[in-house]
């Protein structure tokens, strides 16, 4: 089918998310046909890094033999076989595998097929836990300020990026809102950040604990924010608060699991051991729609009851634990070990930042954030001030648009540009990412080339 043909029914027909389409149907279209490695290759036969891992989640890069040959190994036996009442050998066998690579604790897995899935599972988890054991006060929750979970209405319910979540207002439950530690936004800097936060739970957990369920946290890394990094100690401690206070700890990993951080989980970062971990993205390497909720066996415990008692987790999806996506998922883990990823990660990490370093001088790049391979970069108008672009400048989506000119696919988060590869990208490969990168931001903030 031609490019033309395609790109007019694209328009009829499909409503793309997070786009306003007015503006998008406006342009031509980018309709992307194959993948090899880390690029991808529109239908007009044009390459393009794939610098924001389709979404953060890919992980090994396109079209891997070894993740293809799980798929289509697994596709002879059984596509689908429910978990309702009956079990299927790669669910079992991921199981397994995550309950080894998480945190200590985490010996339950309640699949499901995306990260709002799954956080919606968590909540329900935690309200049901507290539920069950007779503690039916316990019945809020605990977010932080510009959160995003996904866009379930329970997900969106401890979500807090008003643009994306307030126009839903009416149709969700409340919850208590807490400072997330944005450094670079508040005077006293990361210590002030942080010391805000811990001050903000402490003082609600002190007040109202009997009726809080759980705090659900975005670990070291909030993503849609704008990727802000958490200073560090500070999730430690407010896990530690938890505890304390007999607040469940819900630890959204999606975005920042399976190696992200240079660790397997951000929660390895501080060595933080979560009642519920909710991973998805980068499980199956980027290649099906798979989710998690890994629960303590004392959660688990509390819903492990006779019958007659009716303390059963009453919810599940038609695809859980689908048999392809758990094939794939079990693949990726293997890769993980055999390719040494995690050890990667960290040493393309350095590079990364040696090869931004530059940038950080250049007068519109207010800062440069990141942790492990999670970049974000925040343009400003005045760098001494910090005064930012307004929202209608599009400075992000201009310097997107730019980047993929020059040949590499992002998105934006507002003024912050995103910049989250493969994990499998080589140093050559990431060196060309990131000069494309400074080039794009160069372009649009100064109007001139970077030599």
């Amino acid at each position: 089918m031609s490019y033309e043909r395609l790109a007019a029914l694209n328009k009829s027909h499909v409503w793309h998310p997070f786009t306003q389409m007015k503006d998008y149907n406006n342009e031509d279209p980018l309709i992307i046909e194959r993948g090899e490695g880390v690029k991808l290759y529109d239908v007009q036969a044009r390459a393009y890094y794939d610098g924001f891992s389709s979404v953060w989640l890919n992980v090994h890069g396109h079209n891997v033999p070894e993740l293809n040959r799980a798929i289509t190994n697994q596709l002879e036996l059984v596509a689908h076989s429910t978990l309702l009442g009956m079990a299927n050998i790669p669910a079992i066998e991921l199981a397994e595998q995550l309950a080894r690579i998480t945190p200590n604790g985490l010996n339950k897995v309640f699949y499901s097929d995306s990260g709002a899935t799954g956080v919606e599972i968590a909540i329900k988890m935690a309200f049901q836990y507290w539920h069950n054991q007779g503690a039916r006060g316990k019945k809020s929750f605990v977010t932080m300020n510009q959160a995003y979970h996904g866009d379930t209405v329970g997900a969106v319910s401890v979500g807090a990026i008003p643009l994306y979540h307030e126009v839903f207002r009416p149709l969700l439950f409340q919850s208590h809102t807490i400072p997330y530690p944005y450094a670079y936004r508040h005077e006293g800097g990361a210590e002030g950040a942080k010391e805000a936060t811990l001050h903000a739970l402490r003082d609600l957990l002190e007040a109202r604990a009997d009726e809080i369920a759980a705090l659900i946290v975005e670990p070291i890394v909030q993503g849609a924010s704008g990727i802000i990094v958490m200073p560090e100690g500070c999730l430690r401690e407010m896990a530690e608060l938890c505890r304390k206070h007999h607040v469940l700890f819900i630890a959204d990993e999606v975005a920042t699991g399976f190696g992200r951080t240079g660790e397997m989980f951000a929660c390895d970062l501080e060595g933080v051991q979560p009642d519920l971990m909710v991973v998805g993205k980068g499980l199956t390497g980027g290649y099906l729609p798979v989710a998690a909720t890994l629960a303590t066996d004392e959660i688990y415990n509390a819903f492990y009851a006779d019958y007659s008692e009716q303390k059963t987790f009453f919810h599940g999806h038609s695809y859980t634990g689908n048999p392809l996506g758990c094939a794939v998922a079990l693949a990726s883990l293997r890769l993980f070990e055999e390719r040494s990823m995690l050890e990667g990660v960290r040493a393309k990490a350095l590079s990364i930042q040696n090869r931004l370093e530059p940038l950080k001088d250049r007068p519109h790049v207010g800062e440069i954030r990141q942790k492990g391979l999670m970049i974000g970069i925040e343009l400003v108008r005045n760098k001494d001030t910090r005064e930012p672009y307004e929202w209608a400048e599009r400075v992000g989506v201009r310097a997107s648009q730019r980047a993929r000119e020059l040949g590499m696919l992002t998105r934006p988060l507002g003024n912050v540009i995103v910049f989250i590869p493969p994990l499998a990208s080589t140093e050559s490969e990431l060196a060309e990412m990131t000069d494309i990168l400074a080039q794009s931001i160069v372009h649009v903030t100064e109007g001139c080339v970077l030599r």
